[in-house]
């Protein structure tokens, strides 16, 4: 079986306690190193002492490390090699997968520039410049090392924190151990193409560990549940990257299926950007039956069938989602839902349709990490109160002073009205913000 070593500031290291990363069968693909509270220590010392690239070098290396990560034989496995490892332990359509990794390459390469957009248009990157003689505000880092608790369900999440070392941080990265190939992919890259074994790590971990590696950087950003964001609610050092419970409002009395189902069904949803409530000014039956209809065409097939769309688990834990469904469903009119078994061992999570009778249901607030999706009525007089507490809003409507109060609400990250799915994309468009911002602040520097 395939090991998958730490990555540590001197090298590949192979602990002793391992764990089996399985595929969606259950079976076995590779064994993962897990690292020690003393290793991660060691780890993040080094990153702590290690001096970064000067900004030049960064962003040649980052450019080298693309090609790597696209093309290279990394960890005995080739590119295609690796989109279906990918596939099979995480369950994600290789499509999909095929389609991150993709934007993972963009984002490596453009990580330099992509800081830029997160920069206040009157600061300054260098001390030197000479707009400083005259006293100028410098763009600086909060710290040196900055972590990382990946998660596993989606490997785009890994197009974020390159980032951090384009602006010179070190990084320590613990994986998810549902799926480690994509960081050790992306870590091993950017080692070979120029970055130093103590600039950025791989750290696999259990739980009892994680911690470890949080307190050993400056900043972190870790990713998990609501408990996760109710953990680092108040933390100025940690960013929470919780669910996104995305949502569409359809108030312009007009049909806009194709857009509704592809925000709903994209990624396999199973990203945090994926609608999983779509708000109806009218009766919602109509709207929740053309998505029933549409999405009940969608195949059942392993994850690496080109065909496939849906996501995959085991079957055990397949049928634990079709409970937590179930339940949080109760009271609620079904039209679709269910899993199919592939016989194999693993099985497909069927959409999920449901219609909800009042906007402020409290299922609307459900996510599942697959296509399931709660259908509700609204009305003006509901106002924004049912669209709160969404990473991105999409807005059918000609309401401007609606359009006004959706912008204006905290709590609502992104809002784009009309046409444009809750998955798109681009670098120049914050995410949940720019991670620049977080990474990131201003200082004032005047010299002789």
């Amino acid at each position: 079986m395939r090991l998958i070593p730490a990555l540590g500031p001197r090298g590949p290291f192979a602990a002793r306690n391992r764990q089996d990363v399985p595929d969606v069968t259950g079976s076995p693909v590779a064994e993962l190193s897990l690292v020690p509270g003393l290793y991660v220590h060691r780890a993040t010392t080094a990153l702590r002492k290690a001096a970064p690239l000067p900004p030049g070098e960064r962003a040649d290396a980052l450019a080298r490390a693309a090609e790597l990560f696209a093309s290279g034989t990394i960890g005995e496995l080739t590119h295609e090699e690796y989109l279906h490892a990918v596939s099979r332990v995480s369950g994600m359509p290789i499509t999909y997968v095929r389609a991150a990794a993709s934007v993972i390459t963009s984002a490596v390469a453009d990580a330099p520039k992509t800081v830029e957009h997160a920069r206040p248009l009157g600061a300054v990157t260098q001390w030197r410049d000479p707009v400083v003689r005259q006293g100028h505000a410098l763009w600086a880092r909060r710290g040196d090392v900055f972590a990382v608790h990946a998660a596993g369900n989606h490997p785009g999440i890994h197009a974020v924190w390159l980032e951090a070392l384009a602006l010179g941080y070190r990084v320590a990265v613990r994986p998810s151990r549902r799926e480690p190939f994509t960081p050790f992919r992306l870590v091993s890259a950017l080692r070979a193409a120029g970055f130093g074994d103590d600039h950025v790590v791989f750290l696999p971990t259990e739980h009892a560990v994680a911690g470890d590696v949080i307190a050993g950087a400056d900043l972190a950003m870790v990713y998990g549940g609501d408990d996760v964001v109710a953990k680092y609610a108040t933390s100025t050092d940690v960013l929470p990257q919780g669910p996104g419970r995305s949502k569409i409002l359809l108030a312009d009395g007009e049909d806009h299926l194709d857009t509704v189902l592809s925000s709903i069904s994209s990624e396999g949803g199973m990203a945090c950007v994926n609608t999983t409530a779509v708000f109806v000014r009218g009766d919602p039956r109509p709207v929740a039956e053309a998505i029933a209809e549409r999405l009940a065409a969608l195949p059942s097939v392993p994850p690496d069938d080109e065909k496939a769309r849906l996501p995959v688990l085991r079957l055990a834990a397949a049928q634990g989602i079709e409970r937590a469904v179930t339940a949080a469903a109760r009271g609620t009119e079904t039209l679709t839902s269910g899993i199919a078994d592939l016989g194999d061992g693993s099985a497909v999570l069927r959409p999920a349709v449901h219609v909800l009778d009042r906007a402020d249901a409290p299922q609307a607030a459900v996510e599942m990490g697959f296509p399931c999706v709660w259908v509700a009525p609204w009305t003006p007089e509901d106002g924004v109160a049912p669209l709160r507490d969404t990473l991105v809003l999409t807005a059918f409507t000609d309401d401007e002073a609606l359009v006004d109060r959706l912008v204006d609400e905290p709590s609502i990250s992104n809002v784009y009205v009309g046409d444009h799915p809750t998955h798109w994309m681009r670098p120049h468009v914050p995410h949940d913000g720019f991670l620049a911002e977080f990474l990131m602040r201003t200082k004032g520097v005047v010299r002789d």
